[in-house]
Formats: structure tokens, C-alpha cells, sequence
């Protein structure tokens, strides 16, 4: 029987390797979330827009939020996705406003913190939703 974290290690490692979209719908929502924590355990939304600007633009915002809050949903992270519903598209507008040329950093920032602080309230509660989404999904990947 494997432990929570080695099964945590890998699927973190299966995730890393694939060519994103796949063809596996599993691993595209698994990749999806966990890159949502990893940013933004890394450097809040500013370091996730930042990160995924190129696959936002694509998408567009409103894919881009309903893929996220399907999955945290999907999971158990409704909290999640009530942040990412209330700021998602103000924040991306107002980064791309920024990106533009269009604003000043002021407006970008404020949404910002509310949407990090939304986050970070919530203690971490993420990583315990992902391991135990990991373990339910790791013999699928």
C-alpha cells in the first residue's frame, strides 16, 4: 500500500511530463488544479496570470474559470471556486488592462488582494482537497 505522499509524489511527477491539453481528460483537470495551487502557493494570482496569460488569452477567461470551478467542485473546493468566480475576471481584465498600458498598477493590486487574501484564508485547505483528489484518481493516470 502506497502512502498519501508517495502517491502525492507521483502524480505531481505524471503531471509534470504530459503535453498540455492531453488527450486523458483526467490528467488535463489534475494538471489544471494543481497548477492553480502551485502558482498560487508560489506568488499569489498576479504569479498565475503571469504564468498562464498565453493559455487564458487562448481559452478566454470565461473557459478558463468554469475548467477551474468544475474541478473545484469536482473536489470539494467550492470555497475555491467562489474566489476565483468573484475576482477571476476582474482580475484578468484588469492584468490585462495593466499589460496595455491602459491602467495604472493600482486597480490590478487591489483586486489582487482581495483575491489572494480570499485564498490564503482559507489555510491551506487546498492541499488537503488535492492529495485526497490525487489518491482517488491515481491508478486512472
Amino acid at each position: 500500500m502506497k502512502s498519501t505522499d508517495e502517491i502525492w509524489n507521483e502524480v505531481i511527477h505524471k503531471l509534470s511530463e504530459i503535453d498540455f491539453p492531453s488527450e486523458n481528460q483526467t490528467l488535463n483537470e489534475g494538471f489544471l488544479v494543481f497548477q492553480y495551487y502551485s502558482e498560487l502557493e508560489s506568488g499569489g494570482h498576479e504569479a498565475l496570470l503571469n504564468w498562464w496569460n498565453e493559455y487564458i488569452s487562448e481559452v478566454g477567461i470565461a473557459t478558463y474559470i468554469n475548467e477551474l470551478t468544475t474541478i473545484f467542485n469536482k473536489i470539494g473546493a467550492q470555497d475555491y471556486a467562489f474566489i476565483l468566480q468573484k475576482y477571476g475576471e476582474e482580475m484578468w481584465n484588469t492584468f490585462m488592462a495593466l499589460e496595455n498600458g491602459e491602467i495604472d498598477e493600482g486597480p490590478f493590486y487591489q483586486v489582487i488582494e482581495k483575491a489572494d487574501e480570499g485564498y490564503y484564508s482559507l489555510n491551506d485547505k487546498l492541499q488537503q482537497l488535492l492529495e485526497s483528489y490525487f489518491v482517488s484518481i491515481h491508478n486512472e493516470i
